[in-house]
């Protein structure tokens, strides 16, 4: 028995790994391929992939939101545990990385399954509000730039269902959250954010140890 989460040195992060849900193939080459590229730690761990996959079918959610793509990585995870018919849309600015999910998405057979609205998520998020999407999703994923979190957070939780869920990536900021001294923007907004959730009668609420700090936000 432990009173807190047990701290992870290489050794037991790489037993975790070996011994948690197996990653596909696909998956396993397509965090291969991000671990090149000059912004790979934007992608997520691969055992919070695996978990928000497996939050995914536990709901038999059919209708999941993804705020910042990158190389397709989390989408992937989450496309591959909705059902045939189910939906995925993906927002992202940037045609080049997510040129590399898009072949991603199509080797794992599940292309048909996201649609990638590319542009601002601000737009993206009002559009659907216009389109009638309010109430529709059933897990909403934010991991994009930090500073507009509480602004895709408050469109979000009107998008999602009541009982849906809605992921937020990176509330712990490396660790930088707690440092005092640190007043950089994203740090900040972040900061707040955490305040914000912490208290928020809308939702059930916590914050994991997972990846870079996971919050799990279920709307009442």
């Amino acid at each position: 028995m432990s009173r807190r989460t047990l701290p992870l040195n290489d050794t037991l992060y790489d037993y975790l790994l070996s011994v948690s849900l197996p990653e596909p193939e696909v998956l396993r080459q397509l965090r291969a391929e991000t671990a090149r590229h000059p912004r790979a730690e934007m992608q997520i761990a691969p055992e919070q992939g695996q978990f928000m996959a497996l939050l995914a079918r536990l709901m038999g959610a059919r209708r999941a939101l993804e705020i910042g793509v990158f190389t397709g990585y989390s989408a992937l995870w989450v496309a591959l545990a909705l059902p045939p018919d189910g939906e995925l849309i993906a927002c992202d600015l940037n045609e080049e990385y997510t040129a590399v999910a898009r072949r991603y998405w199509e080797a794992a057979g599940v292309a048909d399954r996201i649609t990638l609205r590319l542009g601002p998520a601000r737009d993206t998020l009002e559009a659907l509000l216009a389109e009638g999407a309010a109430g529709t999703f059933d897990l909403a994923f934010i991991d994009a730039d930090k500073e507009s979190y509480e602004h895709y957070y408050e469109r979000t939780l009107h998008l999602v269902r009541p009982g849906g869920l809605i992921l937020l990536d990176n509330l712990l900021m490396r660790g930088r959250v707690v440092d005092p001294t640190n007043r950089a923007p994203a740090v900040e907004a972040i900061r707040q954010l955490n305040e914000k959730l912490h208290r928020d009668p809308r939702v059930d609420y916590v914050l994991l140890p997972v990846g870079d700090g996971l919050g799990l936000a279920r709307r009442r």
